[in-house]
């Protein structure tokens, strides 16, 4: 399935409906007063959390939403039944926003969070409400109050414990396929993966999700790359395996791959430097990487993080890497 983590969608919630304007006609009762019932409330429209769900690609094909209008009253005091309210499934971590205000109506975070979006109509009044002492025989009634309605904007987060990241080809694919059940797309080239995988990781009987996140270039803060597509999607991540290829022609330098990366995340969210690193050289079955891991460790040694070094391919150093990890989510 497609992976979508934006939408524009416009929900309208349903009118109420209108008070009824009726009197008693038994036969023997002369002068029967006001009986009309009042309108029924319009349906709402409420967003709902579900951990089933990982994708907003279903708005991609339904863009309206609409609740039912509220019942119109009726004689004998009866009342019009209420519009059913539309409830609406998203994944976790989906924000929503009014487009036209901007402003947040709710962000889905957890089994059970639920949000309204647009709420019903108010019915109205029937005209039994305004029968008085001198006024026995009303023949107004309200009517139903319009329902909300508005644009709304769809944002998908992604919830991981552990975010994987670092420039293109350093191995995030292969590193989630070797540890989850996930199916990335792996090729050797960049950008191979272009919006985010998410898996879950078993490790000694307890298990935390891992996203492989589309890799990081220079300028990626500024929408370089993808940009601020991947960034938003490591707010909420707990843990940062920062991959580092030592194979990489591109970034030959393991220091200044890791200071690249960290600038573009402080240009994003300064937040992101206190998140808990583990530094991972990946590849490391490769004999020209063997020849540089002695330096590589050296230099990375400036940084003050845990450097693993592992091969995918081969499951060298998984171990130590996931022992390491949840220890940290910890």
């Amino acid at each position: 399935m497609k992976f979508i983590d934006e939408a524009r969608i416009f929900v309208k919630a349903g009118d109420g409906g209108h008070g009824c304007v009726s009197f008693r006609r038994e036969k023997y009762i002369p002068r029967g007063g006001p009986n009309g019932g009042d309108g029924g409330n319009g349906g709402s429209v409420l967003f709902q959390a579900d951990p089933g769900l990982y994708t907003l690609l279903d708005f991609k094909y339904r863009r309206h939403l609409e609740a039912k209008r509220g019942e119109h009253g009726r004689g004998k005091d009866q009342y019009g039944a209420a519009g059913p309210d539309v409830v609406v499934r998203v994944p976790l971590g989906t924000s929503i926003k009014d487009e036209e205000t901007g402003r947040i109506l709710g962000t889905l975070e957890k089994l059970g969070d639920e949000v309204m979006v647009a709420e019903g109509g108010r019915g109205g009044r029937g005209n039994m409400h305004f029968a008085t002492s001198t006024h026995q025989a009303p023949r107004k009634a309200e009517d139903g109050l319009p329902g909300e309605e508005r644009w709304v904007l769809l944002e998908l987060k992604l919830l991981a414990d552990v975010g994987l990241i670092g420039f293109p080809n350093a191995g995030k694919s292969t590193l989630i396929a070797a540890i989850s059940a996930a199916k990335p797309k792996i090729a050797d080239y960049p950008f191979t993966t272009k919006t985010p995988v998410l898996g879950v990781v078993s490790y000694k009987g307890k298990s935390f999700t891992a996203a492989d996140l589309p890799g990081l270039i220079e300028g990626a803060s500024e929408g370089v790359g993808l940009g601020i597509q991947f960034l938003k999607h490591i707010e909420k991540t707990r843990v940062f395996l920062h991959l580092i290829s030592l194979s990489d022609p591109e970034h030959p330098d393991p220091l200044e791959s890791y200071k690249t990366i960290h600038k573009e995340l402080e240009a994003y969210s300064k937040d992101f430097l206190e998140r808990p690193e583990i530094i991972v050289l990946t590849k490391c079955d490769l004999p020209d990487v063997k020849d540089q891991l002695p330096r590589a460790k050296k230099a990375l040694k400036k940084t003050k993080r845990k450097v693993i070094e592992i091969s995918a391919a081969t499951h060298e150093g998984l171990d130590d890497l996931l022992r390491e990890t949840a220890k940290l989510i910890k």
